[in-house]
């Protein structure tokens, strides 16, 4: 086997994945550079290249690209402690084979390698070659491990036409994500159309999506070009799709299955060369079960799903994200921008935000135009704001919803207790069997979501700070359905 090449001017870095292949008996060289990579390419070829990306002396995404260029099979794994949105599409079109986010899981890293090893043993010399390019897509900001699968699914689909499913609560940035989909699609020079169902009243619904001729119905004065036609070789978005009526899912189901639709009125078939992403903050398995949805729509929407995280499940991205806003919202206003001190950016860290980035952005908002002073301190913040972040949900699964769950308070240790045995009450009262097993699933769920979050995903360090053994929280996120 030929040899795994490390490449980062980080030592550290370089020395822990030393130790780690060597207790895998797994041949390495390490390079400080890509220029001496480069050099050493000219003579012979590693198994798998791993590289970070900003290093003094040189680019790693530009030293992907050489290695494309010259050895098209050669799989590379990208590092970076940079993890933006940026950098994880330029990893994946400059044809990256996965892209690892510092610190990493020194365990998953040599999972990584061993994957890597097999993909490039079973290539084939045919394997297309991929240009890198970069973007800037700054509003999409997260280095917590739930945005960058965000991420990463970005990049994976950015030479895709498929439809894409996107759920998550209100607030999240679903139609950003439909935005970044296609600026980085093979459709970024046609149009992105959105349309958000719930925001067009019913019996206008039908004319906003496919249009109408002439006279269709009264008022109809001039022939009108629907959604679909508008986004005529490039996207349409359609928010909260679980809103659309049953009558017209069929008529986009139609659409869906053989690309054509007829206008209100008219007569001729009109081809849709369009891309459909859809987004719900809606369960919509359990729409079809009450008969409310579609499940052949369904079907047809959930070709590739993406699920976008709460703010709850990312909060080491709210100091970010609020410095972020505080400094759009202060441009926009043509105003100095006020700082946020430590205390509120940790106070805020701790909020439940059950309106997400939009509540945060909106508070960000209310900061800059309500506060007197240029610094920020805890007597600055909205009475109901604080007065919220002294209870905290615990989190629930996609579709779960949160409606009796137990709340845990900062203040008063005790008072989680309180809440999870009136929540005990209430469900015994109503009848709900297997009451005991339901509220322990549901406590470990929280703890070992809780020790994911500060460990920033990484298992066996979880497992160390609660006690419990590898294999262990393994079992538990299985049987959880927990998916770190």
């Amino acid at each position: 086997m030929k040899p795994i090449w490390i490449v980062d001017d980080d030592q550290s870095i370089r020395w822990v994945l030393e130790k780690a292949l060597a207790r895998e008996n797994i041949p390495h060289k390490s390079f400080s550079n890509p220029n001496d990579v480069l050099n050493a390419l000219e003579k012979e070829t590693p198994q798998v290249l791993i590289s970070d990306i900003r290093m003094p002396r040189g680019n790693g995404l530009d030293l992907l690209q050489h290695v494309k260029a010259s050895h098209p099979q050669l799989p590379v794994i990208i590092m970076t402690a940079y993890s933006d949105l940026d950098s994880a599409v330029s990893s994946f079109q400059g044809g990256a084979f996965e892209y690892l986010t510092k610190p990493f899981d020194v365990e998953k890293a040599v999972e990584l390698i061993h994957r890597a090893v097999e993909q490039g043993i079973r290539s084939e010399s045919g394997s297309k070659e991929m240009a890198g390019f970069r973007l800037n897509d700054a509003e999409i900001i997260g280095q917590a491990p739930a945005m960058q699968e965000i991420f990463r699914a970005i990049g994976r689909l950015a030479q895709s036409h498929a439809t894409v499913l996107i759920t998550g609560e209100s607030g999240t940035g679903k139609e950003l994500i439909a935005h970044a989909l296609h600026k980085h699609s093979p459709r970024a020079k046609g149009p992105f159309v959105s349309l958000s169902t719930s925001a067009v009243p019913k019996d206008l619904l039908e004319s906003e999506l496919f249009g109408h001729e002439r006279g269709a119905f009264p008022g109809a004065q001039a022939l009108r070009r629907g959604r679909f036609e508008q986004a005529d070789g490039g996207t349409l978005f359609l928010g909260e799709v679980g809103d659309l009526p049953f009558d017209l899912q069929t008529r986009l189901l139609r659409v869906l299955t053989d690309g054509h639709f007829y206008r209100i009125g008219g007569h001729d078939p009109i081809k849709a060369n369009v891309r459909i992403i859809a987004s719900t903050h809606q369960n919509l398995e359990s729409r079809v079960a009450a008969g409310l949805f579609r499940e052949d729509l369904l079907h047809r929407l959930n070709v590739i799903r993406l699920r976008m995280p709460s703010l709850r499940e990312r909060n080491e991205d709210i100091p970010m994200l609020a410095r972020h806003f505080m400094l759009a919202c202060a441009k926009s206003l043509g105003v100095e921008p006020k700082k946020l001190s430590d205390e509120v950016l940790k106070e805020m860290s701790a909020m439940p935000f059950s309106g997400n980035v939009r509540q945060l952005e909106n508070l960000c908002h209310w900061l800059t135009v309500m506060t007197p002073a240029n610094i920020i301190g805890l007597s600055d913040l909205p009475a109901d704001i604080v007065a919220q972040a002294s209870e905290l949900p615990i989190a629930t699964s996609q579709g779960e919803s949160s409606v009796g769950a137990t709340v845990v308070s900062k203040t008063a240790p005790g008072d989680w207790e309180a809440g999870l045995g009136r929540l005990a009450v209430k469900m015994l009262q109503d009848g709900d069997k297997e009451v005991f097993d339901a509220l322990c699933s549901r406590f470990e769920k929280a703890v070992l979501l809780a020790a994911l979050e500060v460990t920033r995903g990484r298992r066996v360090e979880a497992a160390q700070r609660l006690g419990i053994g590898r294999n262990t929280i393994t079992r538990k996120l299985q049987e959880l359905g927990i998916d770190d």
